[in-house]
């Protein structure tokens, strides 16, 4: 009995502490063989940068030819609460204009994102608002268009 119980407190706080580790997913872009800060400006190009890292993450809007990503990020979540980013990496390589050459390469971390505030706010609509009463029984006591002898849509009604 009395080797029962240091065991099931060892078993309990085991148990207890494993519910406190968190569960770490990663997104996005994976390091395999080189990493995105590997590439060198100057010397590398479109197509040692595809060797290397693979097609990236995104590329600019404005500038797609010129301008790429490679982002990943590391969450962490721990029982019943939601992902915190732990970490978040976004490398940005651009080419010269009309060329194939890495003109830069610069790296961004979690502390260089900026937190935007959502505006909840509703676009509004030109009309009246209609209750729920109203769209029910909006369309009551309108008749049908009278029927005419062809059916082909466009065709005039008789006077």
């Amino acid at each position: 009995m009395s080797r029962f119980v240091p065991l099931f407190v060892a078993a309990s706080l085991a148990g207890l502490s494993a519910a406190c580790a968190p569960t770490i997913g990663s997104n996005g872009f994976q390091v395999i063989d080189a990493k995105p800060q590997d590439v060198v400006a100057g010397t590398d190009t479109k197509e040692t940068v595809l060797a290397k890292l693979g097609s990236p993450s995104t590329t600019s809007t404005f500038e797609p030819d010129q301008v790429w990503y490679y982002i990943s990020q590391t969450t962490e979540k721990y029982t019943y609460n939601l992902p915190k980013v732990s970490t978040r990496t976004v490398t940005e390589i651009t080419f010269v204009p009309q060329g194939d050459q890495v003109a830069s390469v610069r790296t961004l971390g979690l502390t260089d994102g900026e937190q935007i505030a959502m505006n909840r706010n509703e676009t509004p609509t030109r009309g009246r608002e209609l209750t729920v009463l109203e769209q029910l029984l909006g369309n009551v006591g309108r008749g049908q268009l009278p029927r005419t002898e062809d059916d082909t849509p466009g065709q005039r009604r008789p006077d």
